[in-house]
């Protein structure tokens, strides 16, 4: 960077060449605030209430569209599909938190946020959170 401020110094004003340089590093300083306050911006994560996990997550499938899919089926039938391995149980809403029941290590209860459509869901107790998407549960299904 103190290369390209020599440069400039050394550079006659008003020139093309100094215009352009001038330009493209307004235009990088400026597009890498904007990128970062962009994404500070999308991660702005909203938690919901009980009420809304509920309306948000009945007859749709949570999924990072490669490794897993959570589908919550209206009647609180939960089914899993994680590398390959399916498993069933069960899920529900518990105290504006999202409760699953799958008879494994990571079963619990999860704080729900959202950030456009990206949802993270957050154990109360060890693990870490999961992230992914909710669509429409697919008809082939």
């Amino acid at each position: 960077m103190s290369q390209v401020l020599q440069k400039m110094s050394a550079a006659k004003p008003g020139t093309l060449r100094t215009t352009s340089l001038i330009a493209v590093l307004v235009t990088g300083v400026g597009g890498s605030v904007a990128l970062d306050a962009g994404f500070f911006a999308a991660r702005a994560l909203e938690r919901l209430t009980g009420p809304q996990i509920h309306a948000r997550f009945v007859g749709m499938e949570l999924t990072d569209e490669v490794y897993y899919r959570l589908v919550y089926e209206r009647d609180g039938t939960l089914r899993s599909m994680s590398a390959g391995a399916k498993t069933r149980g069960r899920w529900a809403i518990e105290k504006d938190q999202l409760c699953l029941y799958l008879q494994e290590t990571d079963d619990g209860c999860y704080d729900v946020a959202q950030s456009g459509e990206t949802f993270v869901l957050t154990p109360t107790g060890l693990g870490l959170p999961v992230e992914g998407i909710l669509r429409p549960i697919p008809d082939s299904q």
